[in-house]
């Protein structure tokens, strides 16, 4: 029996991929990221059911992502989306694409010589991973001599779109974008595609889904940001995005304990009355992080029991004084719903000074994903 584990919904990953395809509409190649182990969803789990569902290619940070992707039978483009070291160059799986910033990059790959698709990262604003533009005629003398690569991609990624009602820097990234994008065809060397768009440019940046959008945290079912979910209201822009992931433990041990009592490490939480607690076999060591002490909360019975005292490496204890009849093993949700009452990522984010991306993606990759 495992202690904990996560269930993903087949059934919401499909209606979110299909809420973007007609979004973007049928003409533009529709790519989610499974990078991070889905978002801590599951990387084979939620990259068969996106390849099930229609998905045209498959986004994935790292070398390593792609190989267990291929290995496991998936079929559909890969496109890495991360730095790969030039020695594992060679290395590359069947089908499989690469976004490059680096003319080491390019100038190894050329020298290896098989054929591969190359999306040039532009950089426009976010000054993380990208080509300056001043830069891009080295890339471009490149390529010609290198015939073995494909241009196959232009890319950028927005720096702040989620976080503003306002797009103006958004907008002068895009116009960046298509600086380089015009540099591009008047070298000659046109590209297939074009993409910059992720889940918040695809909700609120038509303009930017040209023919290739990335989708992120949305196939999950999740907003990107508060201030992302409020502009496409203000914008009428109707979408409705459902969360697939619920993360469940069991109880594994139920204590009664006395008013004053001193609960965990530390001796932090003073019991206020005669009461019982629930020891719950997670902790930080799995993902539920440690700033939840004393302030997140578990579902139980459809109840929300408070975390007390310190989450430990691998226990957390709940009040359960107002929840009648909890037993030995009962089923205890840590994110989801369980009968009329809720834990959100996003709840969970603001309660530990984070954000619903490192919620989900901080569940330990050991526990198992199951799809239901």
């Amino acid at each position: 029996m495992d202690l904990t584990w996560v269930e993903i919904s087949e059934s919401a990953l499909a209606h979110n991929l299909k809420t973007f395809r007609k979004l973007v509409g049928k003409d533009v190649v529709l790519a989610p990221a499974v990078k991070a182990n889905a978002y801590g969803h599951g990387l084979l789990e939620c990259a068969r059911i996106f390849e099930k569902n229609g998905a045209d290619y498959l986004c994935v940070n790292a070398l390593f992502e792609a190989v267990v992707l291929r290995e496991a039978g998936i079929k559909i483009p890969l496109l890495i989306i991360g730095y790969t070291p030039l020695s594992d160059l060679a290395d590359l799986p069947t089908n499989t694409e690469l976004v490059v910033y680096n003319l080491e990059t390019v100038e190894t790959l050329g020298k290896i010589g098989k054929k591969v698709g190359i999306h040039l990262k532009i950089e426009t604003g976010n000054h993380r991973q990208g080509i300056e533009l001043t830069d891009l005629p080295d890339f471009i003398r490149q390529l010609q001599q290198h015939p073995n690569l494909i241009l196959k991609g232009v890319s950028t990624h927005f720096a702040n779109l989620e976080d503003r009602i306002n797009h103006e820097y958004a907008l002068y990234q895009l116009k960046e974008f298509n600086k380089a994008v015009h540099e591009l065809e008047r070298s000659g060397h046109a590209p297939h595609y074009r993409h910059c768009a992720n889940t918040a440019a695809a909700i609120l940046l038509p303009e930017a889904h040209f023919n290739f959008v990335r989708t992120g945290i949305g196939n999950y079912g999740l907003w990107p940001s508060e201030k992302t979910e409020m502009a496409a209201k203000r914008a009428n822009i109707g979408i409705d995005l459902k969360p697939a992931l619920t993360w469940k433990t069991v109880v594994a041990q139920i204590k009664e304990v006395k008013k004053g009592a001193l609960v965990g490490y530390g001796c932090t939480h003073e019991m206020p009355y005669n009461g019982r607690i629930a020891v719950l076999p997670v902790g930080y060591y799995d993902g539920f992080v440690r700033l939840l002490s004393s302030r997140g909360s578990v579902l139980i019975h459809g109840k929300k029991a408070p975390v007390i005292g310190r989450v430990c490496m691998n226990m957390i204890m709940a009040d359960v004084t107002d929840i009648p009849n909890v037993k030995l093993e009962d089923e205890v949700v840590l994110i989801g719903k369980q009968k009329n009452e809720e834990i959100s990522a996003e709840a969970i984010g603001e309660q530990s000074q984070t954000i619903n991306y490192e919620v989900t993606t901080r569940i330990n990759e050991r526990i198992p994903r199951i799809v239901k």
